[in-house]
């Protein structure tokens, strides 16, 4: 769901009781776990916890007024969302990452290219998605993001 709440409290309060210890939970793990240097705040309508303007000024390359998003959670109708910019950007931790879950999960991995889907609120990783949140550093994002940003782009087809 996208939410037109100002902060991650008034998120919380959104979310289907059903779902609500799970999801504080993950957030929790996330704060307790990213580096120094990212911070939460609301991003297109989920808690988000992006690069601040103060330490990365030129800000997202889609809208230079929003900070560099590194991770976003959010209670979508049919599931609780993860998505991580970093699983995106580098295929050795995709890769890392798709290896570590069946030893932290029984039920089938659920993802697209950055977002990893949770059906089921019991069914969520919190020791590998804190372990996850620790690879990447404020720097290694930035470094990461601008390398794909400016690396060579491929041809597009006409």
């Amino acid at each position: 769901m996208q939410s037109q709440t100002k902060t991650a409290e008034d998120y919380l309060k959104e979310i289907p009781s059903e779902r609500l210890e799970a999801f504080a939970n993950l957030r929790n793990t996330i704060l307790k776990n990213i580096p120094k240097g990212f911070e939460e705040c609301m991003s297109y309508g989920m808690i988000g916890y992006v690069v601040p303007h103060k330490l990365y000024p030129a800000g997202y390359h889609c809208d230079p007024k929003i900070p560099l998003p590194f991770v976003s959670i959010a209670s979508q109708k049919n599931f609780i969302a993860l998505y991580h910019m970093g699983i995106y950007a580098d295929a050795d931790l995709l890769a890392w990452f798709v290896n570590e879950y069946p030893k932290h999960c029984k039920t089938k991995l659920d993802m697209g290219k950055s977002c990893i889907r949770f059906k089921k609120p019991d069914d969520i990783p919190f020791k590998l998605i804190g372990e996850l949140l620790k690879k990447i550093t404020v720097k290694d994002w930035i470094a990461r993001y601008e390398s794909v940003l400016n690396g060579p782009r491929p041809e597009r087809k006409k």
